[in-house]
């Protein structure tokens, strides 16, 4: 495999993972009962920060662990 080829399939799958990510992350903010944002921004909810910062850390170790 050239470098060139190499170069492309990773840009591929760092935007295919991105993408994963994203809509990963939409899916948990439209599963919770209030507006992620709005509760983490204006109403300062700590453990809710906590919460989010970990769930994405697991969604980006899956997709990670897939594209590996």
């Amino acid at each position: 495999m050239s470098l060139t080829q190499a170069a492309i399939n990773s840009v591929l799958f760092s935007m295919i993972g991105m993408g994963v990510f994203v809509v990963g992350f939409y899916i948990l903010d439209k599963i919770t009962p209030y507006k992620l944002w709005i509760e983490i921004i204006e109403k300062q909810n700590q453990a809710l920060a906590i919460l989010v910062g970990a769930c994405a850390l697991a969604l980006g170790l899956i997709v990670s662990s897939a594209i590996h």
